[in-house]
């Protein structure tokens, strides 16, 4: 249980660390349905991905395409201009941790930069959240942003280690910095950790009660989807932790 008009009152708090006086309607859906999909993990867990969500969407709280931002008019570029765009940056030396222009069209037209709550980048990727969260997210990658759907890719993302093989129970409770190497290295790590503490103090001012979160000998969280708790299994079974 959680009284969201105190959990919403502390982030609007003018020194919260996050939002501030500021909160739009659109912040307030993203959060709710983030929520929606993390309420009943542990406490940390629910700020940390919250967090995540707050800096990938440049605290917009909505699924959005790579390059976008806040400020532009066009909150949804075609595939092809979002492509142009990290065209020329890369081109311009600002994109000096990538090796590969994953960005281009294939050969069937599709994009696979990042869209979504969290960046989702890479056909692999695509392919591997598809199977977890029950939705084709290969025939059409514009469909993790679908705010459910992006809510699914972010949570079972990181809970079961999908994006880099670091998932959340490597870190939480206990190290938000280190924590960011679930989805993206140590990019902005000590940012990031300081608006999940900000999250977990609204959280826990809101009545949200923790839930313990399980070790090796105990069940796995329950997983959304029937394919997600297989791969828990395999995991558990053949000791594959990371």
């Amino acid at each position: 249980m959680i009284d969201r008009a105190l959990f919403f009152a502390d982030i609007r708090r003018a020194d919260s660390g996050v939002f501030g006086t500021s909160l739009s309607q659109a912040q307030v859906n993203g959060i709710e349905t983030i929520f929606a999909v993390a309420n009943g993990l542990h406490v940390t867990w629910v700020a940390y991905l919250l967090a995540t969500a707050y800096h990938e969407t440049a605290r917009s709280m909505q699924p959005i395409k790579e390059t976008v931002m806040p400020w532009h008019k066009d909150k949804n570029p075609s595939d092809a201009e979002v492509a142009a765009r990290l065209d020329r940056a890369w081109a311009k030396g600002q994109m000096p941790q990538v090796k590969r222009a994953y960005w281009r069209a294939d050969d069937r037209g599709r994009h696979w930069f990042g869209r979504g709550y969290v960046q989702l980048t890479h056909r692999s990727n695509y392919e591997k959240l598809a199977a977890v969260v029950g939705v084709d997210l290969v025939g059409d990658p514009n469909r993790a942003l679908h705010p459910e759907t992006a809510a699914k890719v972010l949570v079972e993302g990181c809970e079961l280690g999908l994006f880099t093989g670091k998932k959340l129970s490597d870190y939480l409770p206990g190290d938000y910095v280190g924590a960011r190497y679930i989805v993206n290295g140590s990019d902005r790590a000590k940012e990031i950790a300081e608006c999940a503490l900000a999250f977990q103090h609204a959280l826990e001012e809101s009545g949200y009660t923790a839930k313990a979160v399980t070790t090796d000998d105990e069940e796995p969280p329950a997983p959304a989807s029937l394919w997600a708790w297989i791969t828990a299994l395999i995991r558990r079974i053949f000791g594959k932790g990371n």
